[in-house]
Parts: structure tokens; C-alpha cells; sequence
């Protein structure tokens, strides 16, 4: 049945920079849309042109799979919907950070949010221009910082005081401006999940409102820091715009005063967040979303940044499993697959919901089970309580809206490979990432000589 640990006949190397279709593999389907990219037809699952069984078979199983076309119409609504004003939409790869995804994005005039000097690495590898980098998070490092520096990208969204003296540390030792932006904790309830809300003062990001400031004025006055914005962003999976025009509200008044001051800022970065249904959620779509803030920008004459992650790939993403066994409980019904908690850890981690599907749908009559995987932890589970048709060893399940903190949060726990990522264009299939292997666990440990 494809396990875990095989490596799939034939493999491809170096994915990225030689990407080969494999289409004649594949069956395929006659229709697909981009707001629809895993079609049902004839009670069986595709991505787009390219039934999910079939690369099961080619790639193996666990294998996240991404359509392209999903990826694509995403950042298109929300370039869109942004069209009146001059913006730049720096996808956030902490969501997704294959360079394959992020090539779609820049392909498309996209900008990239990074968080580390590993992600800007992935960036700038993928062939985003440093201008178009924006470079967020609370832990950056003075190499990280001269290194981003050195790159020349568009700006640091400083997250305290003493990081804005680090960086202007760094700008003055290799005789730079830094571009900076200070990141402005508003204090707003983004009423979402309390691990991925941001925005609060009990929170560690950002600067709080009442001292931004003053801030700011010191830094006006270094030789070595560019003041080119303001930054802010409260939170994940947003589902109403309220908490949104709260926190604009907020940082336009910072803004205003900075104004005042003489202080002239270039960009007004208001982050991401924006949610995705997974469930019953009725988040709003970013013409909702652009028109509540258009309303609170009136007449303030900057580039907006965005820094849309979850929303771009989230819905655009799946996890293929297949049932290793099936255990019948004396309270609980359990159906096993070889992906785990270390494959999508959202379950685990967030009580987060995921869809789950048959990938050949059967008829007949539900079974409440507990969907979970080898590892060897309680918390290992894709879902808990969940009605689903009747599932056999060998039969494939798709984990739907798998593309956001999927295989970027995935680990090798219990020395678990981790998943191979596909992407699907139309009828064709692209290998983006290989499968690991057993021997790529252990490559890089070294035995001292005393052990040997």
C-alpha cells in the first residue's frame, strides 16, 4: 500500500530546478475550476486534471499536493481586490515555504514576508527581489540582520527597542541605512485561536501603541535607520473584518501623529490574518476585507503591504493518507494511517478541524472513529469523534485545507521521513519535494570517538 517509508520508484532529483510533468502516469478529469481544485467525480477525488489515487501510487503516501491553479486565483482576488490602491502583497511563507509555491507567487508580482534568515535564504534562492522582501519576527539575530542588510530588502518590521539599536548597530558597522518599520501592538482581540493571536499587550510582538512614538523620534534622528513605515498585524484566521479596522484605526492614528511631527512614512504594512473555511467559518473575502479598510485609509496617501499566508495556500493544499489498519474499542472506534501528527500537527496543536474525504467515495453507513497515526502519543490524531464512511486497510483518505502549517510545521518525530509535496497543474504532476529517507534522518549526526 505504498508505506510510509518506501521511496516511490524511480525518484526525481533536484525537484525544484527540474521539474518533469508526469502526466501520462496519471487518470485524469475533464473539469476542474480554481475554486473548486479537488473535484469529485465519478465518486473519485482530483487535483484539477489529476486524480488523487494516481499519484498515490506514483509518489506514495503521506504526500501533501498542491494545485496551482488554487494558488495562482488566490493571490489574483486578492491583488484584486486591492486594485485602487498601490499596495504589495509579500506572501507570508511561514505558511508554506516551499520554493515552488513561492515562485508562483512572485511569478505573479508577489513580494515574500519572511520571519527568519532561513526563510529569507528560501526568498531569496526562489528568486524574489530583495525589494520586494519584508522581513518580520521577534528573534532576529545580528547575522540575520546584516545579512538582510547586505541583501538590500525592502524592511525590517522591528518588533522592540532593543532590536531597533541591534539593527542600527549592524546598518552603522557595514556603513548602510536600514529601512525600518516598528511593529505597533494595538491591543485588539482578533477573536481567534489565543496560540495565533498577536495583537494583544500580553502578546510578545510588536511595540506597544503608547510608545511607538517615541520610538519613532529616536529613531529619526540616527544616521544609520530609514523610517520607511509602520507595521501591524494581530493575528490568524480572522473571520470578521472588525478586529481589522479596530487595529488600521489604531495605527493610522500613530501615523497622524508621526505626521504632525515631521515624521513621513512611505508604507503602511497592516499584515495578514485574513481566515479560511475549514469548516462552517464565513470568513470575509478580500473585496469585504479591502473595502472595510479602504474606508479607514481615506485620505491617507501610502503603499499598503500585505501579508496574506493562510488564505493564499491554505485552501489550496491537501494531505493524502492511507489507512494502515482499522481498531475496534470498547468506547472508541480508531482508524490508523501512516501521516501523524508530525505530518499536520494542527489537530494536535490547535484542536484545529480538517475535513476528511475517501479519495474513492463508498457508499454505506457511517462509522463515528478517531483518525490516527503511528506516533507513539495520546495527542496523535487528525480528527477525534468524526462520521465517516467505513474505511478499510489500504483505502486513501484526503486531509483537505492542508496547505497552511502543513508540511512547514511538520517534523521527524519518532525518526518519521517527512511527506514528498506535489503540485498539480492542469493534468500534469510535479515532484517539488522529495520524500526523506531513512538515511537522511541520521545524515549530519556525528558519534564522538569515545562511543565507538
Amino acid at each position: 500500500f505504498g508505506p510510509r517509508l518506501h521511496e516511490p520508484e524511480n525518484p526525481m532529483r533536484s525537484p525544484l530546478e527540474r521539474p518533469r510533468p508526469m502526466s501520462r502516469f496519471f487518470e485524469h478529469a475533464p473539469i476542474f475550476s480554481p475554486m473548486n481544485p479537488f473535484p469529485c467525480i465519478k465518486n473519485r477525488l482530483f487535483c484539477e486534471g489529476v486524480s488523487l489515487a494516481s499519484l498515490a501510487e506514483r509518489f506514495g503516501t503521506p504526500l501533501y499536493v498542491y494545485s496551482h491553479s488554487a494558488l495562482a486565483e488566490g493571490f489574483r482576488q486578492y491583488d484584486a481586490a486591492f486594485s485602487q490602491e498601490e499596495h504589495l502583497i509579500c506572501y507570508s511563507m511561514k505558511a508554506n515555504s516551499n520554493r515552488a509555491v513561492l515562485k508562483t507567487f512572485i511569478g505573479l508580482g508577489g513580494g515574500i514576508d519572511v520571519v527568519t534568515g532561513g526563510e529569507l535564504k528560501r526568498a531569496l534562492d526562489a528568486g524574489c527581489p530583495a525589494r520586494r522582501i519584508v522581513f518580520s519576527g521577534v528573534g532576529k539575530t545580528a547575522g540575520e540582520i546584516e545579512t538582510a542588510l547586505t541583501a538590500g530588502i525592502l524592511q525590517f518590521n522591528v518588533e522592540s527597542e532593543q532590536e531597533l539599536f541591534t539593527i542600527e548597530g549592524s546598518a552603522a558597522s557595514l556603513g548602510r541605512w536600514a529601512p525600518i518599520a516598528l511593529r505597533v501592538n494595538p491591543d485588539v482581540d482578533p477573536k481567534t485561536h489565543h496560540y495565533i493571536a498577536t495583537g494583544l499587550k500580553k502578546s510578545k510582538f510588536g511595540i506597544e501603541h503608547e510608545r511607538a512614538v517615541a520610538l519613532y523620534r529616536r529613531a529619526a534622528e540616527s544616521p544609520h535607520l530609514d523610517i520607511t513605515g509602520i507595521h501591524c498585524h494581530i493575528g490568524s484566521q480572522l473571520t470578521s473584518v472588525k478586529p481589522f479596522v479596530e487595529a488600521v484605526k489604531k495605527t493610522v492614528g500613530v501615523v497622524k501623529e508621526l505626521e504632525a511631527l515631521g515624521i513621513r512614512l512611505k508604507n503602511i504594512d497592516i499584515g495578514g490574518g485574513l481566515g479560511i473555511t475549514y469548516r462552517n467559518e464565513k470568513p470575509p473575502t478580500p473585496s469585504q476585507y479591502a473595502r472595510a479598510v479602504r474606508k479607514v485609509l481615506k485620505g491617507v496617501r501610502k503603499r499598503l503591504i500585505l501579508e496574506p499566508g493562510r488564505f493564499l495556500v491554505g485552501n489550496a493544499g491537501i494531505l493524502v493518507t492511507r489507512v494502515i489498519s482499522t481498531k475496534k474499542g470498547t468506547l472508541k472506534n480508531f482508524v490508523v494511517t501512516d501521516a501523524a501528527s508530525n505530518d499536520l500537527m494542527r489537530p494536535s496543536l490547535y484542536g484545529a478541524f480538517h475535513d476528511i474525504r475517501p479519495v474513492v467515495a463508498t457508499k454505506g453507513k457511517k462509522v463515528k472513529v478517531d483518525v490516527v497515526g503511528p506516533i507513539c502519543e495520546t495527542g496523535d490524531f487528525l480528527a477525534q469523534d468524526r462520521l465517516l464512511p467505513s474505511l478499510t486497510e489500504g483505502e486513501l483518505v484526503a486531509i483537505m485545507s492542508a496547505g497552511a502549517y502543513g508540511f512547514s510545521m511538520s517534523s521527524t518525530y519518532n525518526s518519521r521521513p517527512r511527506a514528498a509535496e506535489v503540485m498539480v497543474k492542469g493534468d500534469e504532476a510535479f515532484l517539488i519535494r522529495e520524500r526523506e529517507t531513512l538515511e537522511d534522518l541520521v545524515r549530519g549526526e556525528k558519534v564522538p570517538e569515545f562511543l565507538t
